[in-house]
């Protein structure tokens, strides 16, 4: 077989290979979604603790990190000093605790299909809190743009069937904590050279997000737990959930690893229809036509935005390439005129 047909096959290969990673991610995401409904909402499993759930998960990926990291050594740790552990990732683990216990809370609330339309509004939180604290310049086009999202979002509300304003304000809450500590990350972590994979990520945060959601978890759930049947936990349930959860955080690892961060948010777009789809036919959520014009037009918005954010990394990694060209022809002809001038120093001896 000729070269061409060589090249050919290493680039199927690899188009199978991604298309294969984003499958895993959206599936794991997908399952872990469904798998906390249905252990949260009452007219399930009804197991309605968010707070022992999440700790559940947190501690289940806290032990299988320190396994990765320390004891088979598969993924390096990063070097961290205390004063930088207290100071970056002990507020980025309070923020994912808040996070992770009011997203997981909505779901005893709202029905699947109409979180994933909240969760549209994360780019909105996320440019908002970006320039609130300096780290997004503020354009009027972009805020636009996040108006139209909200719009849609508002619609969507407006037509659901099963609204319900404890539900919203949660899934709101989580939206909002979720977008600050994505920003933090950039701040605390991002600016002073600190990258976290998806495991060591969960080896630094997930211990500190457990000591978090104790403290609310002894004054809200355990008396509750206590007082009734439901502490004794299912194994196989709990433990296949758990299982789950950490497996989706190994698929964000290839996936970004692999591809990009962009390709996930694409697949995220994917996998949020396919949950509206799922839950409208499987679980039987009433999807009202209200709710899928107001989503399709906060679907636009995000579209647009990840579309205007790959032009500007196109931009800037063009912008680059523009200054390395320089830089070489800079030098290629400094290197020509020293040439030139050792040639006529040479011809003046003679």
């Amino acid at each position: 077989m000729g070269k061409g047909g060589a090249l050919s096959e290493s680039v199927i290969k690899n188009i199978v290979l991604s298309y294969s990673y984003v499958a895993i991610w959206i599936f794991l995401s997908f399952t872990v979604i469904v798998y906390n409904k249905y252990i949260l909402d009452k007219k399930m499993y009804n197991w309605p603790f968010p707070i022992s759930l999440t700790m559940i998960h947190m501690s289940f990926c806290s032990t299988l990190a320190f396994l990765i990291i320390k004891v088979f050594k598969f993924v390096e740790p990063v070097k961290m000093t205390r004063e930088t552990y207290l100071r970056s990732v002990v507020p980025i683990g309070a923020l994912y605790a808040l996070s992770l216990w009011l997203s997981n809370s909505a779901y005893i609330y709202l029905s699947v299909s109409f979180i994933q339309m909240l969760k549209a509004l994360m780019p909105v939180a996320v440019y908002s809190i970006g320039v609130l604290f300096k780290k997004e310049g503020f354009k009027s086009d972009t805020m636009m743009n996040m108006l139209s999202i909200s719009f849609g979002v508002a619609i969507a509300a407006y037509g659901e069937a099963r609204f319900d304003v404890w539900g919203v304000i949660l899934q709101l809450g989580a939206v909002a904590f979720e977008a600050t500590r994505l920003v933090l990350i950039q701040i605390l972590l991002g600016d002073k050279g600190i990258k976290l994979n998806p495991i060591t990520s969960l080896y630094y945060v997930a211990p500190c997000c457990l000591a978090f959601l104790f403290i609310p978890w002894i004054y809200v759930e355990f008396p509750v737990l206590r007082d009734t049947s439901s502490f004794h936990l299912d194994y196989a349930i709990f433990g296949a959930n758990s299982f789950c959860a950490f497996a989706l955080n190994l698929a964000v690892f290839l996936l970004v690893g692999k591809t990009s961060a962009l390709t996930m948010n694409v697949a995220g777009v994917v996998k949020d229809w396919l949950l509206i789809a799922f839950s409208w036919s499987v679980i039987k959520d009433t999807v009202t036509p209200i709710n899928l014009f107001g989503y399709g037009i906060a679907f636009l918005g995000v579209a647009y935005y990840n579309h205007a954010k790959l032009q500007a990394l196109k931009a800037k990694e063009e912008e680059k390439k523009k200054v390395q060209q320089a830089d070489e022809e800079n030098g290629r002809l400094l290197e020509e005129r020293e040439g030139d001038g050792e040639g006529k120093k040479n011809e003046s001896g003679n």
